[in-house]
């Protein structure tokens, strides 16, 4: 049997996330989940789709930057962050193959034990209930789920299972009765970080540059 391993928040960090790897010593049989925002703001978002594409050991929930590209490509969202605009330059292609994997993915990836979203649950709400917004957008539970003042949702999340997520960046993992924070800020000068569910362990890496400020 292999390990699951969970990573945090990629953002185009290509050459951290093969560090990452090397530094997990990543075997055959084991299997890789993101928690989203695979692109945006790093600087080789093309590299790090091109593994998730082609190694069947890599999967990944959506994040809110990856899901902003999809709109744009869709035509749903006409305005883009700059950001946005120049990840969604690098990734358009004649085939479009980046964004057709993008808007493949799904909100969330049920393990039964632990399941992976991007943002958050809105406690009390089943798991197949939860809405796109909460799922790529939450933080806390005001009126405003994006806000980062108030309550966060993980404080007061409750289960039934363990739940990964990302989106909001912290310099250590946000560990929570039943809820852990994968996103260590990588894009902007922190650590990408990773958590082997077989074994309890967080591995991390130092980012090479504060690639967005």
């Amino acid at each position: 049997m292999g390990r699951t391993i969970v990573i945090g928040d990629i953002h185009g960090c290509y050459d951290e996330l093969n560090e990452l790897l090397n530094k997990l010593a990543l075997l055959p049989e084991d299997r890789v989940i993101a928690v989203g925002d695979l692109t945006v703001k790093g600087p080789k978002n093309r590299a790090v789709l091109d593994l998730f594409l082609t190694d069947p050991r890599f999967s990944s929930v959506i994040g809110n930057q990856d899901l902003a590209l999809v709109r744009h490509w869709r035509g749903e969202n006409s305005k883009l962050k700059s950001a946005q605009a120049k990840a969604f330059t690098e990734l358009k292609t004649d085939d479009d193959r980046y964004l057709r994997y993008l808007a493949s993915l799904p909100l969330m990836i049920n393990l039964d034990s632990h399941v992976v979203v991007h943002a958050g649950l809105r406690p009390g709400i089943a798991l197949d209930e939860q809405s796109a917004d909460d799922l790529t957008e939450l933080r806390t539970l005001g009126d405003d789920r994006t806000s980062r003042e108030g309550t966060p949702w993980y404080e007061v999340y409750e289960g039934p299972t363990t739940a990964f997520f990302g989106h909001w960046p912290a310099s250590k993992p946000r560990v929570a009765k039943c809820a852990i924070g994968l996103d260590t800020g990588c894009v902007y000068g922190g650590q990408l970080t990773a958590y082997v569910i077989e074994t309890s362990d967080f591995v991390s890496v130092d980012a090479a540059a504060a690639y967005s400020p």
